[in-house]
């Protein structure tokens, strides 16, 4: 299978998941997969709740790039992997699994992927979504208070001690390995069309 992997970057809350959303919608489950870094948070079994809980997770360190990589090699091999699932009411893995079948086009979204040379080099479309720092800080609150149940005052002190240096340490140095840059993520039609060409081109005009 001649498989591409389009890497989505940006910081929290920018709207990468949008913008993946928006090319399965285009193209369809069998021929777009998706990896969410998310899922790839390390599993710390060996911790407690509350040492679990202490751990900086915006950091590159904090995730299972290995595995990662491993699972971007077998998909683009034609190997299905077991995308983990992690438990954020616990700060850690669940014994979940979620089945990600090869396809011609595979999706990697996540907010540290351009910090990891090892996961770029196996990237062949890099975008960056970027948003403004209050639009996504809003976006971040609501996702974790109302989805991931979540205390406003955890979240508050969480984006200021660890999510705004590591964005401005590691995410936004890492615009600059994007090969496309895009304004307000799946909410840019102009840059989405652009996009979803480029795939479609690809795929041999299989698009929908």
């Amino acid at each position: 299978m001649d498989t591409i992997l389009i890497g989505i970057a940006g910081g929290t809350g920018s709207g990468k998941t949008t913008l993946a959303n928006r090319l399965i919608d285009s193209f369809g489950d069998d021929e777009v997969s998706v990896l969410r870094h998310d899922n790839y948070y390390k599993r710390h079994d060996e911790m407690d709740y509350e040492e679990r809980s202490r751990l900086n997770y915006d950091h590159p360190d904090a995730f299972d790039t290995e595995l990662l990589c491993e699972h971007i090699k077998a998909l683009k091999a034609g190997s299905s992997v077991l995308m983990p699932v992690y438990d954020y009411s616990v700060h850690n893995r669940s014994e979940e699994t979620i089945l990600v079948k090869p396809a011609p086009v595979i999706v990697l979204e996540g907010i540290l992927i351009f910090a990891e040379p090892k996961l770029c080099d196996l990237m062949d479309i890099k975008v960056f979504v970027d948003t403004d720092a209050d639009v996504r800080i809003l976006r971040r609150i609501v996702r974790d208070v109302k989805n991931r149940e979540r205390s406003l005052d955890s979240v508050i002190c969480q984006y200021l001690t660890t999510v705004k240096p590591m964005h401005e340490q590691f995410v936004e140095p890492s615009k600059r390995r994007a090969d496309i840059i895009i304004p307000e993520g799946g909410e840019n039609l102009v840059a989405l069309d652009m996009l979803i060409e480029r795939v479609r081109k690809h795929l041999g005009g299989s698009g929908k």
